[in-house]
């Protein structure tokens, strides 16, 4: 059988374009031959999200997004993405898919994240919990709010600042201050001018300085030089103060105590008369006895030297009667 041109063209013409739409889906990552794994997620927005674009697992391509279609959601306008897996991977149930961006230009990416606590894994057809990364906007947002209400605040205290130092420094605030700065300059140049002088004293003692710490090290020479002198005297003393407590001391100190208490006494008699010494210090009639007695004997000697003769008598014969 003989087959005709136009035929063996058509033919031709086919499998080229099946060629062709083949290695357009090739392209995109969709492959004719491999088995089917769709997943899906649902988003409230997508942000730049498109089709073709990867899905990844640690940066990973294991697939990419299908389509994505407007759904409606418990009476609220939903996306609904779907995903082509290409790789075979164990993906948990409960796992997320991420929407995040790659570049500062907005390029986005799918990033599951695995959720290592369920033991059973996903089938094809089922859905992955959805989860939007911030964008750039709101992350800005995010930041500059509190930023906002500091600088609001800030501005406020400002304000609230300067009110109140208007109202204080009033004409004789700032005469007070500027008397103030003045006091505080005449200051610095009186402590300016001590500090001068006692930069001239220490130059004009110097010398003094330096004979008083020659002395000193000469006074240091010499402890150093009789320390085993110094040594001596200070155990020599804490032997003494030893043997002191070692002695019978606090008798001694009673018995002299007692001494000065019968002193005491024998002295309190004699105040009062009593005995000898008492009737002696007491007494006015002894007193006169002996001056008057000081007196006779005055005079028996007066006489005596004048008149001998009348007491003392020398004869050889004998002694004549008168």
């Amino acid at each position: 059988m003989k087959i005709s041109k136009e035929f063996k063209i058509g033919i031709v013409v086919v499998l080229a374009i099946g060629a062709f739409l083949w290695g357009i889906n090739f392209l995109k990552g969709a492959n004719f031959f491999s088995d089917k794994f769709f997943l899906y997620a649902v988003y409230p927005k997508i942000d730049n999200l498109q089709t073709a674009n990867a899905i990844q697992i640690n940066g990973y391509k294991i697939g990419q997004v299908r389509s994505i279609s407007l759904i409606q959601k418990q009476g609220k306008n939903q996306v609904l993405v779907k995903f082509l897996i290409t790789e075979e991977v164990n993906i948990p149930q409960n796992s997320t898919a991420k929407v995040v961006s790659t570049d500062l230009l907005g390029s986005k990416v799918v990033e599951v994240i695995f959720d290592f606590d369920s033991k059973k894994y996903v089938k094809s057809g089922d859905t992955l919990q959805a989860e939007m990364e911030a964008g750039l906007k709101e992350s800005f947002n995010r930041q500059l709010g509190p930023l906002q209400a500091k600088a609001e605040n800030l501005i406020s205290s400002i304000d609230s600042v300067m009110a109140v130092v208007s109202l204080v420094l009033n004409v004789r605030t700032r005469d007070n201050l500027d008397k103030s700065f003045e006091s505080v300059r005449k200051a610095i140049f009186s402590l300016e001018s001590t500090a001068f002088k006692l930069d001239g004293l220490m130059e004009t003692g110097k010398p003094k300085m330096q004979e008083i710490f020659t002395h000193l090290d000469g006074i240091t020479g010499n402890l150093d030089k009789n320390e085993q002198k110094i040594n001596n005297i200070l155990n020599n003393f804490s032997n003494l103060s030893d043997s002191l407590a070692n002695t019978q001391l606090k008798s001694a100190v009673t018995n002299a105590d007692k001494t000065l208490g019968e002193l005491n006494g024998l002295l309190a008699k004699i105040n009062q008369g009593q005995g000898t010494l008492g009737k002696l210090a007491k007494s006015d009639s002894l007193y006169n006895n002996l001056n008057k007695s000081a007196e006779d004997l005055d005079k028996l000697l007066q006489d005596l030297k004048a008149n001998p003769k009348r007491y003392v008598h020398f004869s050889v014969f004998g002694r004549k009667q008168k």
